[in-house]
């Protein structure tokens, strides 16, 4: 690495002074534009997202449940909710944190240390004091501090896969003359450094044009900040439907004071009838449900290499109807092999194609040694691009022994890839000769537009590219060209360019995408694939994976299919013609990063929930608005995957149809989970309300309430979460997430099974109390709610089928909570210090007995019911 400054006397531009801006000049500067940072005026801390968190009605009801625990001196259980509620909350100030770190990266990104030139001297300086007009000293390692235009530098090579995705360096060349008020936009990108990327080869002088949100990552900070993050739909039905059952209480509980009071004259009774049936009415269960069984989903994901950023982003991913996929990596191993060859010259003018199989291919005919040799000596000498690697392996295969491998020649000049030119080429010293080598190799029409080919030449090889890349292959173009002397042309459009051949690069599809796709449209999802490709290599790559791509477009796989969208078309359409487009799209080619985002809004526009995967930082505003961002794990970059919300460790599409398989799951499991709670307040309720209007003994107090809630309840409710899928899971469309989660059936549903309970419960406990003292009849009661909560349990657990064909269904957890359950209940009967504490005298085993056979009454009756529940079920 080098460490010495360059010298500052070279190659300054006009209206530079050589030291660099004074220490007055640069603080008026800092005072006039404001620091080189992203604004922070939306950014949350914890304690606003706490804020945030506690507002939540959920939250609310869990605090004021603990507040009546704590009222009625039930010291205990009201720290236990307590310590619940900080550890939801805690679980949820680390999720919730997490989606402020994407402008945090941008932040640290943009705000480096920087080594300036101020009043002649070098000076180490915070980035974010970094003003336009500051001269930046670069060495190899250095992060840019801001968008500067190089004015010296020697060798430069620049990272600038944080802004392109692209993981080959790029070459940088000096401007020889600025002016002062040159724009930064009106700059080729050969000559411009952008803020963030990373110096790996060389050192130079460079002067600042645009700091903090003027810069390029400056910009996609300020539309990340634009864009808010989806919030989970079931999070939000949640939500509306505790408000709704917290009025409820409040309403039935304040009435029943209200009624105990003047009909009874007992007012401090009417108080505890009426806490105690606000206790059983506040479904508290929620909070628990909708945190541990995401998590523990999330949990599983993870041994899938899925990791999940967002819980919440889970069950939305279920719902997804469009997934939005990379090509390369994604549905591609992205394993770079060269598979054919296609070369012109003497031997064959109009052009000949070879097929390389590595495994009995042992010589390569003479007319393609130009080809391989010319395209080593276009790339670096050792890469880490996979097509560049894919071509060093392709030399050592069949040129070792040749004298087409030039390990001793010298690299003079590069010339990078720019937006205008999707070419690079190298200039070689050799050790024969005065003239200088020339080797360049990019994109095919970059290729024939720097050989200035005739219009007969340029269709032949345009032909043999689409040929290639019906193939499914990645088409390279490599040309050639000598230079005498060392006054190198300023663009590579002046040297006298031979065009050679085009090279042909496989990256096999991914052996299990074929299934996950048709997985994928079995459930109603359609798959969009998103590519800087050719379109007809996405059209074949798309055809392997077995997309949907039409019945014309095997036959036609031209850019104009209504299958295919290209960037270029794509650029001309206003919103809602991109909205009406995208419903027939299948492939995306020629799609730039920045385009990404357009499409996620013309899906959502249309209605669609979007899952987006993306992995460089001009992914990020598309990965963040759409409902559910997937980053690369492999490749991706920092801000990419703190924008996201799940990230593909090993950046496969399998994984994200299994998280979608998962996100289905549970949110089968919520509902299941979520009916049960409904259904089991019902009787705890009633049993809180009914004795009392009645004129009966109080059957429930707060302490019986809080032990079916606080014990039973939540640990019943975690049984749903070991449920397996049901076997028609992949078989349904994406599930609507406007509609309830409660609809109006399943709530029906719900309430009758509460009811059947309740009656059930209400008649034990009037036969109990004509038969047996207050303090039996209260165990005999509370023992029938007991084995009425374990039906609800059987009963909830699948939509369909019969109860001998869930019992056969594997889940350990369902037999743990049940022996618990009735464990917990013979330990309040016949402990006696625990019975004392309950108000209960020992129930006889007879009545015990008779007690469990009312919860085996009670989950027969529902048995007997499922068929018509089944027809009803949504």
């Amino acid at each position: 690495m080098s460490t010495k400054p360059p010298a500052v006397s070279d190659g300054l531009a006009p209206g530079t002074a050589p030291g660099g801006l004074s220490t007055a000049q640069a603080a008026q500067q800092l005072q006039q534009d404001g620091p080189n940072v992203l604004p922070a005026d939306q950014q949350r801390g914890l304690l606003a997202i706490a804020r945030e968190t506690l507002s939540d009605p959920m939250f609310a009801l869990l605090l004021g449940a603990a507040g009546l625990y704590l009222l009625l001196g039930d010291l205990q259980e009201g720290l236990i909710l307590l310590a619940l509620v900080l550890v939801v909350l805690t679980l949820t100030l680390y999720q919730e944190g997490k989606t402020e770190h994407a402008l945090a990266s941008l932040r640290d990104l943009t705000s480096p240390r920087a080594l300036v030139l101020r009043d002649g001297a070098p000076k180490r300086i915070a980035g974010r004091e970094v003003v336009v007009g500051d001269v930046l000293v670069l060495a190899e390692g250095d992060r840019v501090a801001a968008d500067a235009v190089l004015i010296s530098g020697v060798d430069l090579q620049l990272d600038e896969s944080l802004l392109t995705g692209e993981p080959l360096p790029v070459d940088k060349v000096a401007r020889t003359a600025l002016d002062a008020h040159a724009l930064a936009d009106a700059l080729p990108a050969s000559e411009k450094l952008f803020c963030g990327t990373l110096l790996v080869r060389g050192h130079g002088l460079a002067r600042v044009l645009a700091t903090g949100e003027r810069s390029e990552i400056g910009r996609i900070g300020v539309a990340l900040q634009g864009l808010t993050t989806e919030s989970s739909p079931l999070r939000l039905q949640v939500a509306k439907l505790v408000k709704v059952l917290a009025l409820l209480a409040g309403v039935a509980s304040v009435l029943l004071v209200l009624a105990f009071g003047l009909i009874r004259g007992d007012w401090m009774a009417a108080l505890l009838a009426g806490i105690a049936l606000a206790m059983a009415l506040l479904p508290q269960e929620f909070s628990v449900v909708m945190t541990v069984i995401p998590a523990l989903g999330a949990w599983r994901l993870s041994k899938h290499q899925v990791l999940t950023r967002r819980v919440s982003a889970i069950e939305t991913l279920g719902a997804t109807s469009v997934l939005c996929v990379d090509k390369t990596g994604t549905l591609t191993e992205n394993r770079m092999t060269v598979a054919q060859l296609y070369a012109e010259g003497p031997e064959a003018p109009a052009g000949d194609s070879l097929s390389i199989d590595y495994a009995t291919t042992s010589e390569l005919p003479e007319r393609f040694h130009p080809l391989v040799e010319y395209s080593i000596l276009a790339s670096v000498a050792e890469p880490f691009d996979p097509m560049e690697k894919a071509f060093h392996r392709l030399g050592q295969h069949f040129l070792k022994d040749t004298e087409h491998l030039h390990r001793d020649w010298t690299l003079m000049q590069q010339y990078g890839l720019t937006p205008e030119l999707r070419a690079m080429s190298h200039v070689w010293r050799a050790q024969v000769g005065q003239a200088h080598v020339v080797a360049a190799k990019g994109a095919p029409e970059a290729i024939v537009d720097l050989c200035h080919m005739r219009p007969a030449d340029q269709a032949r090889v345009a032909a043999a590219v689409e040929v290639m890349a019906a193939q499914g292959l990645r088409v390279l173009g490599v040309a050639r060209s000598r230079f005498e002397g060392m006054d190198w042309p300023a663009i590579e459009h002046d040297f006298e360019f031979e065009f050679v051949g085009l090279l042909g690069l496989a990256d096999p599809l991914r052996a299990e995408i074929p299934a996950a796709v048709a997985q994928a449209r079995t459930a109603g999802i359609r798959v969009v694939m998103i590519t800087g490709d050719y379109p007809t290599t996405a059209m074949a790559i798309a055809r392997q994976a077995q997309l949907d791509l039409g019945t014309g477009a095997q036959a036609d796989p031209a850019a104009d299919s209504p299958r295919v969208l290209t960037g270029d078309v794509m650029q001309q359409l206003d919103d809602a013609q991109l909205q009406q487009r995208m419903k027939t799209v299948s492939v995306c080619a020629r799609i730039a990063p920045t385009q990404k985002l357009r499409i996620v809004q013309a899906l959502k526009a249309d209605g669609a929930v979007v899952a987006m995967t993306g992995d460089g930082v001009n992914d990020a505003p598309a990965l963040k608005a759409a409902h559910v961002g997937v980053a690369m794990g492999g490749r991706g970059t920092d801000v990419a995957r703190e924008a996201a919300s799940i990230v593909l460790l090993d950046d496969n599409f399998a994984g994200l149809v299994k998280a979608v398989r998962l996100g289905r799951r549970i949110f089968d499991n919520l509902r299941k989970s979520m009916s049960y709670i409904l259904a089991v307040h019902v009787p705890i309720a009633g049993m809180a309300l009914l004795p009392v209007l009645l004129g009966w003994p109080t059957v429930l107090f707060p302490l019986h309430i809080a032990f079916l809630e606080l014990v039973i309840d939540p640990a019943c409710s975690m049984v749903f979460e070991n449920e397996p899928a049901e076997p028609d899971l992949m078989q349904r469309p994406p599930r609507n997430v406007n509609t309830p989660l409660f609809a109006g059936v399943t709530l029906l549903w719900a309430l009758l099974q509460g009811l059947g309970a309740l009656a059930v419960v209400l008649g034990a406990t009037w036969w109990g109390m004509a038969h047996l003292s207050e303090g039996a009849a209260r165990a005999f009661a509370f023992a029938t709610i007991v084995a009425g909560n374990l039906a609800l349990i059987l009963a909830n657990r699948a939509r369909t089928g019969s109860l001998l064909q869930s019992l056969r269904v594997p889940n350990r957890t369902l037999w743990w909570v049940c022996g618990a359950a009735l464990a917990l209940m013979a330990l309040a009967l016949y402990v006696p210090w625990l019975a004392g504490l309950f108000k209960f005298e020992r129930l006889p085993l007879t009545w015990l007995a008779a007690a469990l056979g009312l919860g085996v009454l009670v989950m027969l009756v529902f048995e007997l019911m499922k068929p018509k529940k089944s027809k009803l079920a949504p």
